[in-house]
């Protein structure tokens, strides 16, 4: 009767904002100790997926964001807007959210 199609969706940060992929929680300690799930803590340092095109100041100029997609960055405990895409948990955080990049 209906045909549908698997639609794939995307996200686009605006502004200063970037979609950021945290890292997945660590189970098991350096020393080999399995830890239960609903007591590792959330990873503070992900992957960035998505960079908006900057944010403009007063005057216009245009001020692009020193991150780039592929980059490892620290994020805060706290803050950040959860997005659900295609199944996948992303986080969305303003460029001054984050707290560094690793190099």
């Amino acid at each position: 009767m209906f045909r549908t199609r698997a639609i794939c969706r995307s996200l686009a940060p605006l502004g200063d904002r970037i979609l950021v992929r945290k890292a997945a929680k660590e189970t098991q300690t350096s020393s080999g100790i399995y830890l239960p799930a609903d007591k590792t803590k959330s990873p503070n340092e992900g992957e960035v997926i998505a960079v908006g095109p900057g944010l403009r100041d007063v005057s216009g100029t245009l001020h692009v964001p020193t991150l780039k997609v592929g980059d490892q960055v620290l994020l805060p405990s706290y803050g950040g807007t959860e997005v659900k895409l295609d199944g996948e948990e992303l986080h969305l955080f303003r460029e001054d959210d984050v707290l560094g990049k690793f190099a």
